[in-house]
C-alpha cells in the first residue's frame, strides 16, 4: 500500500542510504508478483531479445566479455509482455519519490528505462566499476533481483560494493524479490562476481535533473567543437544520425553517449 511504501522509505531506505550509502529490501513484491516479473524476463531471454552489453570504450587485446559478460535489453514497461515489469517500475518510482525529497535531492524527477540483464551462467561477471564516474546525471542505482533458490557458494554472482573511505566491503546476494539501492557515483565502486548459473536482474537509474542537463550540454559542446589534440576515435550512433567523434576524454563522452541514447 502507499502507506507501507512511505514507511519503508522513511524507516529503512533513507537512514541506510545516509549512513552506509546503500540499502536493500527483501520481499518487495511478494512471490506471485515477483514470479510474474521473472516469467516475463525469462521469456525475453528465451525469445532472443537480450543482446551483449556494451562497454564505454575498448582496450586493445582485452575482450568485452572479460570485462562484462551480461546480455541486456532496454524496456520502458509499456511494451507488450512487460506488464509485470511496469508494475515493478511504478513501485520503485513511488519509493524513490519519497526518498528523494528527504535526501536533499529534490532535482530527482526522471529515470532511465529499465535495463533487463542476464548473466548466462558461464562464469560471466562485471569487473569493478563506478556507474557514474563523470557526472552523467545518474544519482541512484536500483537493482531488482529475480533468482530463486540462489546459492552464492555454488552459483557465485554476488554484487560486491567497495564503499568509498570504508575498511569493509558489502556482499549483496542476488536473491529473488530483493531490491538494492545505492548512490551511483564514486561513493560505491562495485563488481559482479562470476556467475555459474543463469542470473537475472532489472536495473534503473534515477537522475539528478540539473547534473543531467549539464551533461547534455557538455555532449553538445563536445560534438560541436571536437578536441584538436585528442587521441581516440569513437563511432557514435545517436538518435537518427551517425558520426565519428574525436574524443579527448573517452570515458566522459562515452557515458554521455550511452545515457543520452538509451534512457
Amino acid at each position: 500500500t502507499p502507506l507501507s511504501h512511505s514507511r519503508l522509505a522513511l524507516e529503512r531506505l533513507i537512514p541506510a542510504l545516509l549512513s552506509h550509502g546503500f540499502c536493500y529490501v527483501d520481499g518487495l513484491l511478494g512471490d506471485l508478483a515477483g514470479s510474474a516479473v521473472l516469467d516475463q524476463v525469462v521469456e525475453m531471454h528465451r525469445s532472443g531479445q537480450l543482446q551483449d552489453g556494451r562497454l564505454a570504450g575498448s582496450i586493445p587485446g582485452v575482450s568485452r566479455k572479460s570485462i562484462r559478460g551480461d546480455q541486456i535489453a532496454w524496456v520502458s514497461g509499456a511494451e507488450r509482455g512487460c506488464e509485470a515489469i511496469s508494475f515493478l517500475l511504478n513501485l520503485i518510482d513511488r519509493l524513490i519519490s519519497v526518498c528523494a525529497s528527504r535526501l536533499g535531492d529534490k532535482a530527482i524527477r526522471e529515470r532511465s528505462k529499465a535495463m533487463v540483464a542476464c548473466y548466462p551462467g558461464n562464469g560471466a561477471g562485471y569487473v569493478k566499476h563506478v556507474d557514474n564516474p563523470n557526472r552523467d546525471g545518474r544519482r541512484l542505482t536500483c537493482i531488482y533481483y529475480l533468482n530463486k533458490n540462489w546459492n552464492p557458494k555454488e552459483h557465485g554472482g554476488v554484487l560486491r560494493i567497495f564503499p568509498e573511505g570504508k575498511s569493509y566491503v558489502a556482499d549483496i546476494k542476488p536473491l529473488f524479490d530483493r531490491l538494492l539501492i545505492f548512490w551511483s557515483d564514486r561513493r560505491n565502486p562495485h563488481e559482479v562476481q562470476p556467475s555459474y548459473s543463469t542470473r537475472y536482474a532489472i536495473t534503473v537509474w534515477y537522475f539528478d535533473s540539473e547534473e543531467r542537463a549539464q551533461a547534455k550540454k557538455r555532449f553538445r559542446d563536445l560534438t560541436a567543437e571536437p578536441a584538436q589534440t585528442a587521441e581516440t576515435l569513437v563511432k557514435a550512433d545517436v538518435g537518427n544520425f551517425k558520426t565519428e567523434l574525436i574524443v579527448l576524454n573517452l570515458n566522459c563522452l562515452s557515458a554521455l553517449l550511452h545515457w543520452l541514447k538509451e534512457s
